[in-house]
């Protein structure tokens, strides 16, 4: 009998946690340094790769990913070099995906054709404004034009190229915003990432909010059009959401990311990286130590795992649709039950049935567009008490 995971595959991600600079907004596990020692890093890498190629032996291997941070400042002879570790390690599906993300200010045309020789095959950029005003409020050290010449380099070295964008941003209008996604689109290869910015506890934007200080942000409704502007737009460029944040051509989804949404297993290697493995047919959740430091000493001391929890029935339910509700596939309802033990309740899902949040056809249950730009709502009422 398959187990759970293999509905979603299995995947590998590799935190790389080092940036040229801390963005104000981020709260990723993310440092300055002004010193690496890449070797080290690769040893450790290589080490956490073979101790979990023994935990999960003769998985096909879906993707992987190398994030961040700003994977792009490693070099390219480490991810070489663990690219063809993980090869030997696991046997790779034919269209295995190799994303490497990558800041505008870290690109080189003879670094992207090194990483493309040595096995990455998609590049996603944070390029996240497109006037450098906002740019230099957001805290980039890039500009427009760097990144417009970034973007080039990667688009001429790789077939797949996403890039990603920030919207709800101080003092901009709804009308900036469509000018401004219009402008990405005529960019665009086959993938955009399209984020509302949101200020989080514990970055440099959550402290200077609560200090009432980060002045210009839209009200609710606008953000709100914002939202329903970007469908819109998209829709029409033929690059629709497959998921809420996330649009494609048809066929160009993020296969990486897919197997988070479909709830599959993953390997999450470096400071702070979280993973789902299924071992025995239990499924876990793991987080490694998340200091840099502390990360590579645990390696090298045997295991880097701060933890490895095991989850619930429930817990996979949750977890399940919390996840699959964000893409346009949606759930499958007998997966859900099958996990949790206990079916979506019929007269909770037949209510947001009627009211257009969600709806139904075979073996798959999806939120509208509607009941995704109020998705947490709809998840609350569908998660059992």
């Amino acid at each position: 009998m398959a187990e759970d995971w293999q509905a979603g595959g299995f995947g590998l991600y590799i935190h790389w946690p080092f940036c040229q600079a801390k963005c104000p907004y981020c709260d990723f596990n993310s440092h300055v340094a002004r010193e690496i020692d890449q070797s080290r890093w690769l040893w450790a890498y290589l080490s956490e790769i073979d101790r979990y190629g023994e935990m999960l032996s003769g998985r096909v291997l879906n993707s992987v990913f190398f994030g961040g941070g700003t994977p792009s400042l490693m070099n390219p002879e480490v991810v070489a070099a663990i690219l063809d570790r993980v090869r030997r390690t696991w046997p790779a599906a034919n269209d295995l995906e190799v994303t490497l993300e990558a800041n505008p200010g870290s690109v080189e045309a003879g670094k992207f054709r090194a990483f493309s020789q040595g096995g990455v095959s998609r590049i996603s950029m944070g390029v996240q404004a497109l006037n450098d005003r906002d740019l230099k409020r957001l805290g980039r050290i890039h500009s427009v034009k760097e990144a417009q010449q970034a973007f080039d380099i990667a688009r001429q070295t790789f077939d797949r190229v996403s890039f990603d964008l920030i919207y709800a941003r101080q003092d901009q209008t709804l009308d900036e915003w469509r000018s401004e996604l219009r402008e990405a689109l005529g960019m665009a290869i086959d993938h955009l990432s399209l984020y509302q910015l949101t200020i989080e506890q514990g970055t440099a934007f959550g402290d200077r909010y609560a200090a009432g200080r980060l002045r210009g942000l839209p009200e609710d409704d606008l953000a709100a059009d914002m939202y329903h502007a970007t469908q819109e737009i998209c829709d029409a460029a033929g690059l629709g959401a497959y998921e809420v944040s996330n649009h494609a051509k048809p066929g160009s989804e993020s296969r990486h990311n897919m197997i988070y949404w479909r709830y599959g297993d993953y390997v999450g290697i470096g400071p702070g990286a979280h993973g789902r493995i299924t071992r025995d047919g239990q499924r876990f959740a793991t987080e490694a130590f998340s200091s840099p430091e502390r990360w590579l000493t645990s390696v090298e001391q045997g295991n880097a795992e701060k933890r490895a929890k095991a989850l619930s029935a429930q817990d996979q339910a949750t977890e399940y649709l919390l996840m699959g509700l964000r893409i346009t596939d949606g759930i499958d309802p007998q997966r859900f039950a099958a996990l949790s033990g206990v079916p979506l309740n019929p007269e909770t899902v037949a209510h947001l049935q009627e009211i257009g949040m969600i709806e139904t056809k075979a073996n798959a249950m999806r939120a509208t567009r509607q009941g995704r730009a109020v998705l947490n709502a709809v998840i609350r009422d569908l998660l059992p008490e």
